[in-house]
């Protein structure tokens, strides 16, 4: 069972008055793996390898479609047992989350935005969880319960997630650049995977890539403008947005980057209408 559905299942018990279910809520709040003073996790204890194969077998649940998936799992303030009389549905998708910096900033900057990150390592995706219910533990106003994340590769099981037209926005925030041509299939940008994102994304959607590797930022950039459905947003509209300034700065590799001087190459483009 995911780990947030299982805290969410702790929290009745507890309310109830079940003694194992306030000793594991304890025992999770002692835990060597959390920080005392902030109640987060602390990272390294989680720390894995930089990047997965996309293109090795890998075991965890897959849902079979959209409508297989349980969100009321990842966001129970919003939905009913079951997805029951759902109002809302996921619009963000940050892709190869690592340890959850944009989504964290995102979720306060769009409170009423649900979004999930997608990450295919276990041990990150495990510290992604934990830092979601400790904030949602520690903050007021229902912070924090519009954000979630999945162990899923993305790249062959974004049509299980979503629907065709459900996503306004989707980051590729500094993926593994695999350097030598041989593994170039196994990037997650490509002309042949945007198909699939172009069919995720709603017109006017917009998908935003980053990367300190300027072979590849080149290759994200090319793949983009060959796609029909694709358009590259203005200077004026890249300034407008809010989101922009993240792409670098709420992330572990970007703030990396920055502290080293280094540079970024970024692109930004917009899912256009299909015209017959």
């Amino acid at each position: 069972m995911d780990l947030i559905a299982k805290n969410n299942e702790l929290e009745v018990q507890i309310e109830s008055g079940s003694p194992l279910a306030y000793n594991l809520i304890m025992e999770s709040e002692t835990k060597p793996t959390f920080s005392k003073s902030t109640g987060l996790p602390r990272k390294r204890f989680y720390r894995a390898r930089a990047h997965s194969n996309p293109l090795s077998d890998s075991h965890f649940p897959i849902p079979i479609s959209p409508s297989h998936v349980d969100f009321s799992l990842h966001f129970p303030k919003f939905f009913g047992a079951n997805n029951e009389e759902v109002s809302k549905k996921v619009e963000f998708a940050d892709i190869g989350c690592g340890f959850g910096g944009l989504l964290i900033s995102l979720a306060t900057l769009f409170p009423d935005t649900l979004m999930i990150g997608m990450e295919l390592r276990d041990k990150v995706t495990e510290y992604v969880k934990e830092r979601i219910l400790a904030l949602r533990k520690t903050s007021s106003g229902g912070q924090y319960e519009n954000v979630s994340v999945v162990r899923t590769n993305s790249m062959k099981y974004i049509p299980n997630y979503f629907e065709k037209g459900q996503l306004s926005k989707m980051f590729f925030l500094f993926p593994d650049p695999h350097f030598k041509e041989k593994n170039h299939r196994r990037r997650v940008i490509s002309v042949d995977l945007l198909d699939e994102y172009a069919y995720v994304l709603r017109a006017g959607g917009i998908i935003y890539t980053i990367t300190d590797v300027e072979e590849l930022g080149e290759w994200m950039r090319s793949c983009l403008e060959k796609h029909p459905m694709f358009e590259s947003l203005t200077q004026d509209e890249l300034d407008s947005d809010p989101v922009v300034e993240l792409l670098c700065s709420a992330t572990e590799e970007g703030q990396k980057v920055a502290r080293n001087g280094g540079q970024t190459f970024r692109a930004v483009f917009r899912r256009i209408a299909y015209v017959s």
